[in-house]
């Protein structure tokens, strides 16, 4: 039988240093053979460019040539993984597989079936807390049930974090000796997983002091490029949450702390509620009648509503795989109130194009426009469209550069009148919800 390893199972974590998990499995007694699954329940819903995939796909190159210098590799796979795991167990005498927490419903799923499987096979499966600062049930009120409204959270966060946060770093350069010494493990290319690469490229993260210190003054205004770009960094583990905490607690930036401490709510709601992926976590919210007009619905994908800020945030969004957050609220809202169109259609159009989609966020903060979330806006609070541009976009700038035929007063027609769609939304939630 070939020497004993241990499995370091890469997922959402693409990132040999500060990550806990690959610390822990190098620190243990056999050597570290990492791997990487390319997914088939995940990909095979995804279109074939995907911009996410490419990005996977290039850092694990990236990782592979890194760790090709240490003597040994990164062994990519492609398939469901039990069956991946059952072919790996037959090739290596795996002692442990080491991995890091996921908390989407579909990864505790498949994570419970194979820890069972490992274990039927006499092999431990371990996993680490990685992707967050607090996790789970760590921050709950203190009869132990969850926070559903994110201001106390967030200060019950601060109160744990100021006294009870250990800021270790989770270095392992100097421990990359003790990897499975094989240099050329199976590898992939993006033909062989059925994709192509994108045209659309995840841009770097940008965590500068200045851009934590005027974050907070200009994070609103889509025309400035003021945001850090760090959520698909975050989403895929290319980055540290410890670092970046680190560096949002030293600027003493509250906003963009805060802002952190935001994807932590929505994360420990997903853990407590799993439900909510289909279901409005306000029950009530279901039983409201939406239109779902599928001819409106394209509309608002192409950007052609007729309501220049909405459709510049969507044609940013096809164009890029990015729209700015202040924008995702009017959209979503206007798709919602607007149009009286499910939210879970939006949240499903937004799944697939967003380059940072994080199932928790996405799904938090579609039900928050919806009014059918935790810490909700209440569902007669309707964004007004044209007088947001005036206050967030009054020159036209960001407008003008995803929607350049925009020309005031001569412009698509409206796809519905704002009055006219405000007293529709309000008729049909007052009706549902008495």
């Amino acid at each position: 039988m070939a020497d004993k390893v241990n499995i370091f199972w890469f997922r959402r974590d693409l990132r040999l240093d500060d990550n806990v998990g690959f610390y822990k499995a190098l620190h243990g007694k056999f050597p570290v053979l990492p791997i990487f699954i390319f997914d088939t329940e995940i990909l095979n819903e995804l279109p074939k460019g995907d911009a996410r995939v490419s990005f996977i796909f290039t850092t694990l190159q990236n990782m592979r040539d890194k760790l090709q210098t240490h003597g040994s590799s990164l062994a990519m796979y492609h398939g469901n993984p039990m069956a991946i795991f059952k072919k790996i167990i037959s090739a290596y005498n795996v002692q442990n597989v080491i991995t890091n927490h996921d908390y989407e419903p579909y990864a505790t799923k498949r994570d419970t079936s194979i820890k069972q499987f490992l274990k039927e096979n006499e092999i431990g499966f371990y996993s680490y807390k990685d992707q967050v600062i607090f996790e789970k049930d760590e921050v709950v009120k203190a009869d132990g049930t969850p926070y559903i409204v994110y201001t106390p959270y967030m200060k019950t966060w601060k109160e744990k974090f100021k006294k009870d946060y250990d800021e270790k770093i989770y270095y392992t350069n100097e421990f990359l000796t003790n990897l499975y010494q094989h240099s050329r493990l199976p590898n992939l290319s993006l033909g062989d997983i059925n994709f192509k690469k994108s045209k659309i490229e995840i841009p770097e993260y940008n965590v500068t002091p200045t851009t934590i210190q005027e974050y907070e003054k200009l994070r609103n205004y889509p025309a400035e490029d003021a945001t850090s770009h760090l959520g698909p960094h975050l989403r895929f583990g290319t980055v540290s949450i410890r670092k970046m905490m680190k560096k949002a607690t030293s600027e003493k930036n509250e906003i963009f702390w805060q802002e952190l401490i935001w994807r932590e709510f929505f994360m420990q709601i997903l853990w407590h509620f799993p439900e909510t992926v289909e279901n409005a976590f306000k029950k009530k919210y279901d039983r409201i009648e939406w239109r779902n007009n599928e001819t409106e619905f394209k509309k608002w994908k192409d950007g052609k509503t007729g309501y220049p800020l909405v459709d510049a945030g969507m044609r940013q969004l096809n164009t890029t795989g990015y729209m700015h957050n202040r924008v995702r609220m009017l959209v979503a809202s206007f798709l919602c109130k607007h149009l009286l169109i499910d939210w879970r259609w939006g949240e499903a159009y937004f799944a697939e194009k967003l380059l940072d989609y994080e199932m928790a966020s996405n799904v938090g903060n579609w039900q928050w426009a919806a009014g059918s979330g935790v810490d909700a806006a209440l569902y007669f609070r309707i964004f007004n469209p044209t007088t947001q541009i005036e206050k967030f976009d009054k020159d036209h700038k960001y407008i003008k550069k995803y929607v350049p035929e925009f020309k005031e007063g001569s412009y698509l027609d409206e796809i519905v009148a704002h009055k006219e769609a405000r007293e529709r939304c309000l008729q049909v939630y007052k009706a549902a919800l008495s």
